[in-house]
């Protein structure tokens, strides 16, 4: 299913369909994973104006039939059994959907890109070193035209110091990480807490220094 349209323009956030299935993902436009493939599966796309003009719609809707797609051409092949059909379709669904977007890395000598599913799991990574803070969702939009792209980060953080302190230090750790273990160009870390963190306990008696048994 080709949803291509490259006048298509960023939609406006609305509101979700309803309390999400177990396991369903809200997309950025605040619609459910699941309501959007049902209504590319079942309908026209022209018929729904918010899925031809949304990025982040279409973008899921691509996946998802590349995968459907896919699914079918191998059931057609021969009915194979169920764990070789699960384990190709699963090769499908890494290739094609994980890979997500491919983003510049700022090398002013080479064309270097990484995937966006990767970049976001090292930044994820780099935002949980901070004592206190979990990220949830880590999305990246490019600036321009260039090499510049700036992250939109999700987090759940405990509330036993200043929120303003932890979040700072949340981003100062995305940042470093972004420029010294990928290479992107971050401008700018918009991080949005959305959950709250039970404080971490505090260290355990250590064992005694001295005077103890040898």
């Amino acid at each position: 299913m080709a949803l291509d349209d490259p006048h298509a323009r960023p939609c406006e956030p609305c509101e979700a369909d309803g309390p999400p299935f177990e396991g369903d993902e809200v997309l950025p436009c605040g619609r459910l994973l699941s309501r959007v493939w049902e209504q590319a599966r079942d309908a026209a796309p022209a018929t729904d104006p918010h899925t031809v003009t949304c990025p982040h719609c279409r973008e899921a809707v691509e996946g998802l039939a590349a995968v459907n797609a896919a699914t079918r051409a191998l059931r057609a092949e021969g009915a194979p059994g169920l764990y070789a059909l699960v384990d190709r379709v699963m090769n499908v669904v890494r290739a094609e959907v994980r890979l997500g977007r491919l983003l510049p890395l700022a090398d002013p000598d080479r064309p270097l890109r990484i995937a966006e599913s990767a970049a976001a799991k090292v930044l994820r990574q780099a935002a949980d070193t901070v004592p206190g803070a979990r990220a949830a969702t880590c999305r990246f939009v490019t600036v321009g035209e260039g090499t510049d792209v700036r992250v939109t980060m999700t987090l759940a953080a405990a509330l036993d110091r200043p929120l303003p302190d932890r979040v700072h230090q949340v981003r100062r750790s995305v940042l470093h990480s972004a420029g010294q273990d990928l290479g992107l160009a971050v401008t700018a870390v918009d991080i949005t807490v959305v959950d709250v963190l039970e404080p971490e306990p505090p260290p355990g008696p250590g064992l005694p220094t001295g005077g103890g048994v040898r």
